[in-house]
Formats: structure tokens, sequence, C-alpha cells
């Protein structure tokens, strides 16, 4: 079955970094467009960042110059590299994907993981 993993939150301190990864756990062909989105407690989804399959990326102004969306297509996987996090930026994030595999496209979310920014 294929699937979206995500891992890599956690707890970190203002001005710290981390780094999430969303891999496609089966076998499948491509990974089109990867988008990753965050979830705050009482707020709706907000889209982070996209990445298409050919590398052009886009982010909201809220993440700009601390975030970057990569993509590792030997590995069926994604990146979000986060820096200089900021307590606002507390949020579950979820990684979604338009995935090719069984001559269609398949549209997949990740289980999600919690990014904490506390000190």
């Amino acid at each position: 079955q294929v699937q979206l993993v995500e891992s890599g939150g956690g707890l970190v301190q203002p001005g710290g970094s981390l780094r999430l990864s969303c891999a496609a756990s089966g076998i499948i062909v491509s990974i089109e467009e990867m988008l990753w989105y965050r979830q705050a407690p009482g707020k709706q989804r907000e889209l982070v960042a996209t990445i298409t399959r050919l590398g052009s990326t886009n982010y909201a102004d809220s993440v700009k110059g601390r975030f970057t969306i990569s993509r590792d297509d030997a590995k069926n996987a994604g990146y979000l590299q986060m820096n200089n996090l900021e307590p606002e930026d507390t949020a579950a994030y979820y990684c979604n994907a338009n995935l090719r595999y069984s001559g269609r496209l398949f549209n997949h979310w990740g289980q999600g993981t919690q990014v904490t920014v506390s000190s």
C-alpha cells in the first residue's frame, strides 16, 4: 500500500532548526507536486510551501527566508528545512503530494508531525 510517511518533528527552542521529511512508501513511478501545510490549534490549515516536479518553489510570506522545501526523486522523498523557528511556527505539519503509480495520479497526505517551538 502506498503511503506518505512523515518524520522529523519535535520540540525546539526559538531560533532553532528542524528538518521534516516526507517519503513515499511502496512502489511508485514519481512524485508530482509536493506541498507542506500546517495547522495550529484553533486555526485553519495553512499552505506553507510547494515544490513542483521541476523544482520550482513557493512559500507563504510568513516563512519566506526561513524555510526551504526540497525533494530527492531518487528517494521518492521531500523535505522542509525550517530555520530560525518562532513560537508562531508551532503546529502540526502535513505533507501532501500527487503520486504517480498504477497508471494514474493519486493524492496522498502524510500522517502529520508535530512541531513545537518553545523555550
